[in-house]
């Protein structure tokens, strides 16, 4: 049997990647649906990666080289195209970028920061300016400009995820930036929730314990793969596809929005907090 090419980047990699594996199939004489048997994937998950827009999970790699016996060809390089979709983001980050651009829903708990989606770029700028205190100017930049290009995402009417945001009433009343500014950030949030791109719910100060509590996760369902946990630190992050254990934090996440506000009391409150900041107020945080 003659061996796959190596990826010689005469082309964009994961273009290459994706040819070599739908030569490799119809070689084989694999409709998308025969070669599919036995993983979790739908046809229009392998078709984009055969197409390049789309990177190769680890486990259909495997899957691939053992249905078209290629010696390890698509897991050895399925890293390779990793890389080469890597962007001004995190090497952590990757897989749950390209993950969100596919979801089907996207639930997100965030109790510290508002979430990347949401972010405006003085919130965004100063978020990255303190985690790299001594990066660049440009790289700041071209960091803030790659977090706001995310949010295109709002913007495709056929595609647009249906997005929850839980968050921590603390965001409202603990400002990293300007008054003016956080008053722009909370308004945003009020924009995109009057256009239903997002439903933002809070989770009061006096709440005492609820489930999450020590952690941040963004749960990401699709129509053609299974779904993932994304969980992320200051400069680290874990993607997480293990069955029992994203189950595990679905439950708790149901759990946590069972005792956030409702999403009309939490819109409310955001409005109210950005009221407070335009008018040069401080929110009182012993309301």
């Amino acid at each position: 049997m003659a061996r796959g090419k190596d990826i010689d980047g005469s082309m964009s990699v994961p273009t290459f990647y994706g040819k070599e594996l739908r030569w490799k199939r119809e070689e084989a004489g694999l409709s998308l649906d025969a070669f599919l048997k036995g993983s979790f994937y739908s046809k229009t998950y392998l078709s984009d990666i055969e197409h390049g827009e789309r990177r190769m999970p680890l486990d259909l790699a495997q899957h691939a080289d053992q249905k078209l016996g290629t010696d390890g060809f698509f897991e050895r390089n399925c890293e390779v195209v990793r890389k080469a979709r890597r962007g001004p983001h995190a090497a952590y980050f990757e897989k749950a970028l390209e993950a969100e651009k596919h979801a089907e829903s996207i639930e997100l708990w965030s109790p510290i920061i508002f979430p990347g989606l949401l972010q405006t770029a003085p919130y965004a700028r100063a978020l990255v300016q303190a985690t790299h205190p001594t990066a660049s100017g440009e790289w700041v930049e071209e960091k803030v400009t790659a977090r706001l290009a995310r949010a295109r995402l709002f913007e495709q009417d056929h595609s647009t995820p249906e997005y929850w945001a839980v968050l921590h009433e603390s965001l409202l009343s603990d400002p990293i930036i300007s008054p003016r500014e956080m008053a722009e950030q909370l308004d945003q949030i009020v924009e995109l929730a009057e256009r239903r791109r997002i439903t933002p719910q809070i989770i009061p100060r006096t709440c005492g314990a609820y489930p999450l509590k020590a952690a941040s996760i963004m749960v990401m369902t699709f129509p053609d793969a299974p779904p993932l946990i994304y969980t992320e630190a200051s400069y680290s992050g874990d993607t997480i596809d293990d069955p029992a254990l994203v189950k595990q934090y679905r439950k708790a996440y149901d759990r946590l929005r069972a005792v956030a506000l409702s999403p009309e009391a939490s819109l409310a409150m955001v409005k109210a907090a950005a009221e407070e900041y335009r008018n040069g107020k401080l929110w009182d945080r012993l309301e």
